[in-house]
């Protein structure tokens, strides 16, 4: 662990599941040395907030990783420089790790974890000593002895259904949610809801972003 002290950490927690969100967020809030800012589940104003309360540490849990990729945290990384990315809850899969560390996390903390390992992660981290866990140390010297950039790309494209690439492809045509709706026969509410899903994949700001996220990816033809 890193032998700096630092002074009240401040903790910005994003995590889909609720229970695990709380649970998460009342142990780093009972030290004394940690305080967190904000426990949210990851959707369009995420950057926003973020920027604007600068937390120490912008701890991601696996299930926002999922749907959001590795884009997010780059942009987050541009956005607030000064703010740690600690990812927590993740497989011990070495490609997403490699690629997670050269989309400039600082921390992976893997799923089989207790909380007082996160807790450790989240103080190591706020004085920039990077934590790595112990069975993927392996990969980074792989990685430095044997360096092959493609095969750790930070680009992982997000999988979207059908329907999903397909309101895509509607979006790209200008056509409003309500056209959108009355082609598809559906309401206009679950037009919302689709669109609401696609962009939390994307880690995309709004609907246009999103259009240019996927011509750029490729993820729509």
């Amino acid at each position: 662990m890193c032998a700096e002290k630092v002074d009240r950490i401040t903790v910005f927690l994003l995590a889909e599941n609720r229970l695990l969100r709380e649970a998460l967020a009342r142990v780093l809030d009972s030290k004394h040395d940690i305080r967190v800012v904000a426990a949210v589940a990851f959707d369009a104003k995420t950057h926003e907030r973020v920027s604007e309360l600068r937390p120490r540490i912008l701890a991601v849990d696996s299930s926002v990783f999922a749907h959001a990729g590795l884009d997010f945290i780059e942009s987050f990384r541009r956005a607030v420089p000064d703010t740690r990315i600690l990812l927590v809850g993740m497989d011990s899969d070495k490609k997403t790790f490699l690629r997670s560390v050269r989309a400039g996390v600082s921390g992976y903390v893997i799923k089989d974890a207790s909380a007082n390992e996160v807790v450790a992660a989240v103080r190591s981290v706020a004085c920039d000593c990077a934590v790595c866990p112990p069975k993927l140390y392996a990969a980074l010297f792989e990685q430095i002895a044997n360096p092959d950039p493609k095969a750790y790309s930070t680009k992982l494209q997000p999988k979207l259904t059908r329907r999903e690439q397909q309101l895509v492809k509607m979006i790209g045509q200008g056509l409003s949610n309500k056209e959108i709706a009355s082609q598809l026969n559906l309401s206009e509410q679950t037009v919302k809801n689709h669109i609401h899903r696609i962009l939390r994949k994307l880690g995309a700001a709004d609907r246009l972003s999103a259009v240019e996220v996927c011509r750029v990816e490729g993820i729509v033809a």
